[in-house]
């Protein structure tokens, strides 16, 4: 784990899960974290996760359909050395449309979809697929 990027951390703990092919994973309780696992489970990557009693911990389930992985894989793109930022014209798409790019924006964190549609750029912190 390293100190200078949660959300790298965050998306590692997400990834090695999925290949483990493990029903859940505990994650940090983080105010980011948690808008990520919103968006994950909004767009169907995920089933659910809830905040853990009396720990910094929240537990995030994992989809599989037929026994595949919801998540294909996660890539980091603003890192804390680089920030890459874009114009709500600029935002990416994630392999066609298949996948979703997630982003900070000064509206909340919002996926590539939400973020166009309300004009706003940002921080592009992932994409996911």
């Amino acid at each position: 784990m390293s100190k200078t990027d949660p959300i790298a951390d965050f998306l590692t703990l997400i990834r090695n899960a999925t290949r483990a092919k493990k029903e859940s994973v505990d994650v940090p309780n983080s105010k980011m974290n948690k808008e990520i696992l919103g968006i994950l489970k909004k767009e169907g990557y995920i089933s659910d996760f809830k905040p853990l009693d009396a720990s910094k911990q929240a537990r995030a389930y994992l989809k599989y359909v037929s026994n595949h992985s919801a998540i294909k894989n996660l890539k980091r793109i603003s890192k804390p050395g680089l920030r890459i930022y874009a114009a709500h014209k600029d935002i990416p798409n994630v392999l066609r449309g298949l996948g979703i790019a997630v982003i900070s924006t000064p509206k909340g964190i919002l996926t590539n979809k939400e973020a166009r549609e309300l004009k706003v750029g940002g921080e592009i912190l992932c994409y996911i697929w």
